[in-house]
């Protein structure tokens, strides 16, 4: 009996221990993916099978939602719509091999794969069908240029539907084809959002649904992964210059020794800067320096340029970026760019949203990309109030 009475004692003082000790918070996992651009993607679509099987269930689901109709039916007129296979295949070749690898890895469709990575253009397919609006984006992006006494960031919160929360990945990508390493943020059975690479490029977007489409352009994964895949900051920006866009885009490119960024819609790349320093860019969902806008945004445009009608969350962003950035008020460091990203100026449209079940859209991930003699990678495990940074470097890091 007293051996029983003390095995229940030992039993119920383990429960109290593990109780009381802090749960830890969960982190990004990371997926190598090495050798060709197919293999890779099999690898990818290999290791991460039951998470793609999750997230592609939840995405058309989500799709139902967005449309009453079949989801299979929403993805096949989607894709017989666009001509956007043809321009992967031409500007970006390898990637196109990599999504081929991820249906083959992970057993989906491929048409499944393919539409999977085009969520910036399913937003203005829905946005064509509509005639209206679609403001589920809510990136804020940041860029701060070297300077004497610190190196380039390019710095990002990445907001995304809320069905992908616990399906995040940071991809390291050792490459066969370009003698590079890459680093990028992305989910399961997605090639990436926002990325650095070992030649000293690094890049983050935000979606500009103001701007005019092309369905005969390259879709904005597919520029974002594009521009990674050069060896230097010239030739990542002749990239993004040479190419016809799908959708509407912001593009922030750093490298070792400068920011750089462009609005891009399917008929221009207009370089925007937000003062006449160009060591410091932000931006956020509208356009302000590339006017190619669709007919029924325009007044919408008119309006945001004048500063007048009603304030979107990109505009109380933005100006909560401009704020907290100002150069003449606050030295442009590090902890500047972790401190505006996990901020929440205005309750309704905050920089940093945390994960709500009921919403439509969360803070995915933080990303910081340092570039310089020491490049690294930081990066969150949803909004970066609740998750904190966790820093990674290249393998070639190693050997020098």
């Amino acid at each position: 009996m007293k051996k029983t009475a003390l095995f229940l004692l030992f039993v119920w003082m383990l429960v109290c221990q593990a109780t009381a000790m802090p749960k830890s918070k969960p982190q990004v996992p990371i997926i190598m993916l090495s050798g060709t651009s197919y293999e890779r993607g099999t690898q990818h679509g290999f290791q991460l099978k039951k998470q793609i099987d999750e997230v592609y269930r939840k995405w058309k689901e989500s799709i139902r939602k967005d449309t009453g109709k079949n989801p299979d039916a929403v993805i096949s007129d989607f894709l017989a719509s666009s001509q956007y296979q043809k321009a992967i295949q031409q500007s970006t070749p390898q990637l196109w091999q990599e999504i081929q690898g991820i249906a083959v890895g992970s057993g989906q469709k491929i048409d499944d794969v393919l539409a999977f990575q085009l969520i910036d253009e399913y937003w203005g397919y829905l946005d064509r069908l509509k005639n209206g609006s679609v403001d589920k984006n809510h990136c804020s992006a940041i860029g701060i240029a070297a300077s004497d006494n610190q190196p380039t960031f390019v710095a990002q919160n990445i907001d995304i539907d809320t069905y992908m929360q616990g399906y995040q990945v940071l991809l390291h990508i050792v490459s066969a084809e370009e003698d590079m390493e890459q680093y990028v943020m992305s989910c399961a059975g997605f090639i990436g959002f926002a990325g650095m690479n070992s030649k000293g490029v690094a890049v983050v977007i935000n979606a500009l649904t103001d701007l005019n489409n092309s369905v005969e352009g390259l879709p904005v994964t597919f520029v974002t992964r594009g521009i990674l895949q050069q060896q230097s900051g010239e030739q990542a920006l002749a990239f993004v210059k040479s190419i016809k866009h799908a959708t509407g885009q912001n593009y922030l490119i750093g490298t070792e020794t400068e920011v750089i960024n462009y609005e891009a819609s399917a008929n221009q790349v207009v370089p925007f800067y937000p003062t006449g320093n160009k060591g410091i860019v932000y931006h956020t969902n509208h356009s302000l320096a590339n006017h190619d806008v669709k007919p029924w945004m325009q007044d919408y445009h008119q309006r945001i340029l004048a500063g007048t009608g009603t304030t979107s969350s990109s505009q109380t962003r933005y100006k909560a970026l401009q704020k907290r950035l100002s150069a003449s008020v606050h030295p442009l460091t590090q902890d500047l760019i972790k401190s505006t990203l996990r901020s929440k100026d205005d309750e309704r449209f905050p920089v940093c949203v945390a994960y709500d079940p009921k919403a439509a859209a969360f803070t995915f991930s933080s990303v910081i990309f340092t570039l310089g003699t020491t490049p690294s990678v930081q990066v969150t495990h949803g909004s970066p109030d609740q998750s904190e940074y966790k820093q990674h470097f290249f393998l070639s890091q190693a050997t020098q």
